[in-house]
């Protein structure tokens, strides 16, 4: 490819449905003067037939094509058709990580998003997008919420149905569903319906569906912060319980972006829990045996975190390879040979590390450790009130003793 500084740029075009005529004079002029018109063939073919570069349809894979399609054609006036805002779910992100911002001359149309929320009367800030293209579907489920209001970024026609499906599936069939089809074009339509009894067969599969989230009287709460309820989990007995994951998660403190180890998985909760407090954060929950792992990856589907990744093996050694975490819990094996000193050497510094443990050999070893790097040793009780006969009494939960500390950067 030429040099950075001399190659040309790359302009990225988007384009609605209204094809050619919706377009901005300035988005026309680039297309015009391109040698070369990279895009899908759905929006190739709405280029008229004065637009004469040569016309190139992206391959599938598209994500590993970018770069060789732009090295192809190097030196010559690239132009890159794109749906809607190409910065916005679209190939933008892609082109920026290939060639860098500096070259990308971007000419964005109206989202999706934009044109559905202007037909619903939706305010664009209040309204949460999720998308499904190249994405499971269950993710769509850590966004599900009494009253909130949800865009669905369709993977294609039988998406919708897919959608009804999962929301019936989650507690939320009575939600209200719009399918906006052909947004922007002659061909618009919208059908409307509850996911309880969508009538509706799979229709254009440039469509956006819209959901206006109701929870069934029945279906089980599940809030926005962790503390999970423990009937939302598939568990043998191996399970942080409610309170004591509370406060765990407060202690791994997650951010957006951040990677979490979770050693010794038993459910996953602290894994799924970690992910769900913001769509970019990840977690590997390690789990050597393999009933509970499979039970771990059922457990991230069902509550919307489906990326969550398994590895079914005994810690360490199974940490050999992964990638450097910004945090690690430790549920089980504390005293496991190694166990605390590769997840300690594995820690970056600035990351976190927290341990619980309920027995005293563990517990010992989290106080020697604590001498040497300090951070907190709390201990957790939590009683709940049962019946006594006719009355009321407190029956004690086994007592956590946590350790959390943050790695210095003068720590080995």
């Amino acid at each position: 490819m030429t040099s950075p500084v001399s190659a040309p740029p790359v302009t990225v075009v988007g384009i609605g449905a209204d094809g050619w005529a919706g377009l901005a004079d300035t988005s026309r002029a680039a297309l015009l003067a391109a040698d070369v018109v990279i895009g899908g063939e759905r929006q190739l073919s709405l280029l008229p037939p004065e637009c004469g570069a040569e016309r190139v349809a992206w391959p599938s894979p598209l994500r590993p094509a970018v770069p060789r399609l732009l090295s192809t054609h190097a030196g010559r006036r690239i132009a890159v058709l794109a749906s809607g805002d190409p910065m916005f779910y679209g190939i933008g992100r892609a082109l920026a990580e290939t060639v860098g911002p500096e070259r990308l001359h971007v000419l964005p149309y109206p989202s999706s998003v934009s044109y559905a929320c202007a037909r619903l009367g939706w305010p664009v800030e209040d309204t949460q997008t999720v998308t499904l293209v190249g994405r499971p579907l269950a993710s769509l489920a850590a966004a599900l919420h009494d009253g909130r209001r949800l865009l669905v970024l369709s993977a294609g026609a039988a998406t919708p149905g897919e959608v009804a499906g999962l929301l019936r599936d989650r507690g939320f069939g009575p939600s209200r569903l719009d399918v906006l089809e052909q947004l922007g074009s002659a061909r618009e339509r919208r059908l409307t319906g509850t996911a309880d009894d969508w009538p509706h067969l799979p229709g254009d599969p440039l469509n956006v569906i819209a959901v206006t989230c109701v929870r069934d009287p029945g279906a089980l709460r599940l809030g926005a912060v962790p503390g999970l309820p423990d009937a939302a989990y598939e568990n043998d007995g191996q399970l942080t319980k409610r309170h004591v994951r509370a406060a765990t998660l407060a202690a791994l403190a997650p951010a957006p972006g951040e990677l979490l180890w979770d050693i010794g998985g038993g459910s996953g909760s602290i894994g799924i829990e970690w992910m769900r407090t913001h769509r970019t954060c990840r977690a590997i929950a390690l789990e050597r045996d393999p009933e509970r792992a499979a039970r771990i990856t059922r457990n991230a589907t069902a509550l919307g975190v489906p990326s969550l990744r398994v590895v079914t093996a005994a810690a360490p050694a199974g940490l050999a390879d992964l990638e450097t975490p910004d945090a690690v819990f430790i549920g089980g094996g504390l005293t496991a040979p190694g166990l605390l000193d590769a997840c300690w050497a594995a820690l970056r510094p600035g990351g976190r590390l927290v341990a619980n443990t309920v027995t005293l050999e563990s517990e010992a070893l989290l106080a020697d450790r604590y001498r040497r790097h300090g951070g907190e040793l709390v201990r957790l009780a939590v009683a709940h009130a049962v019946p006594v006969g006719g009355f009321t009494g407190w029956r004690q939960a086994m007592p956590v003793t946590q350790w959390s500390v943050t790695k210095q950067e003068t720590e080995g």
